[in-house]
C-alpha cells in the first residue's frame, strides 16, 4: 500500500513539476515542440497553433503548451550551441521559413553525422538561394543559426545567375566550384519553372536526329517551332524549323518543291543524306 501512495505522490510531483515548467523551444508553422524535464522527453502541441518561430512555453496539460513569449537572441544562442555546426548551402524554400540545403563538404557531413544528402533547416530568418549559412543539428532536426560571414558571397552570386540564364547542370562551370555546388545547383532547377522543359526539348529533338542518324548542335525557342541547328553523319552542317506539336519540318533549310511537311525531322536526315531521293 506504502508503494502504491509513493508511486502516486511521485505521479502527482512530475505532472506539478511539468506545469510549473517553462521551457525555450523551436517550432515550425503546424508542429509540435518538445522539452526535457526529469530526465523525459515530452512532447506538445503548442498553442496558438499556428506559430512559428522561438518561444517561450508552459504546459498546460500532457498535450498542449501555451506561448508565453517569443524568445530573445541570446537565449535562441544559447540553445544552439548545445548542438553541433554544419555548414551549409540554402537550395530553395520548402515552406514559410523552412529551406532545403545542401553540405558544402560531403566528407566531413559524412564522417561526422553519417550522412551525406539534402538537409531541411527549419526557420530560416534571413539568406536567399545558394547563400551559405551555419545550422544546428541535434539529432532530429537542422535549425538556422546565422549566414556564414566568411562564405565567398560571389559564388552564391554566380550560381544565381546561371539559374536565371537557365543553364544546364552538367553545362555549370566556373571557378572555384566543387561538385557539393553542382549537387546543390541541381537541387534548385527542380523548382524553378520552365527549366525543366528546354531540357526535355533538348532530349526530344536529339532522339529524334539519332534515330535518324543526325546529331544536334543547338536549338532556339520560336513560340510554334523551333530552330534546329544540326549535321548529317556525313559533317554536313543544316538548320531547320521544326514545328513543336508533331515535330514535323515548317521549313528544312533547303528546297523541296513544298513538301517540308511530308517530312518530319528523323525523316529530314535521310532526305538531306540524299537516302530517299
Amino acid at each position: 500500500m506504502t508503494d502504491i501512495h509513493k508511486l502516486l505522490n511521485q505521479i502527482t510531483g512530475a505532472e506539478a513539476q511539468l506545469r510549473s515548467h517553462q521551457f525555450l523551444a523551436p517550432c515550425v508553422k503546424g508542429g509540435r515542440v518538445r522539452t526535457r524535464v526529469a530526465g523525459m522527453v515530452h512532447t506538445f502541441t503548442p498553442k496558438p497553433r499556428q506559430f512559428e518561430g522561438w518561444g517561450i512555453f508552459q504546459p498546460v496539460d500532457e498535450q498542449g503548451a501555451t506561448l508565453l513569449e517569443a524568445a530573445d537572441l541570446p537565449q535562441i544562442l544559447a540553445y544552439l550551441q548545445q548542438f553541433p555546426t554544419i555548414r551549409l548551402r540554402l537550395a530553395h524554400r520548402l515552406q514559410n521559413q523552412s529551406w532545403l540545403a545542401y553540405p558544402i563538404n560531403e566528407a566531413d557531413m559524412r564522417q561526422r553525422f553519417k550522412m551525406v544528402k539534402p538537409v531541411p533547416v527549419h526557420l530560416v530568418t534571413e539568406g536567399i538561394a545558394f547563400e551559405q549559412i551555419l545550422a544546428r543539428w541535434n539529432g532530429n532536426s537542422c535549425w538556422f543559426g546565422e549566414v556564414d560571414r566568411r562564405a565567398d558571397p560571389a559564388i552564391a552570386e554566380t550560381l544565381q545567375s546561371n539559374l536565371e540564364q537557365l543553364t544546364r547542370v552538367e553545362e555549370l562551370q566556373f571557378k572555384g566550384m566543387t561538385p557539393e555546388m553542382r549537387s546543390l545547383y541541381e537541387l534548385a532547377t527542380q523548382q524553378v519553372e520552365g527549366f525543366a522543359q528546354p531540357q526535355r526539348d533538348e532530349k526530344q529533338l536529339r532522339q529524334a536526329l539519332k534515330l535518324g542518324g543526325g546529331e544536334l548542335h543547338q536549338f532556339q525557342d520560336r513560340g510554334d517551332y523551333w530552330t534546329v541547328d544540326w549535321t548529317t553523319s556525313d559533317g554536313v552542317r543544316h538548320t531547320s524549323a521544326i514545328a513543336k506539336d508533331d515535330l514535323t519540318v515548317v521549313s528544312s533549310g533547303i528546297c523541296l518543291s513544298g513538301r517540308d511537311r511530308d517530312f518530319d525531322l528523323q525523316s529530314l536526315v535521310g532526305v538531306m543524306e540524299h537516302r530517299e531521293w
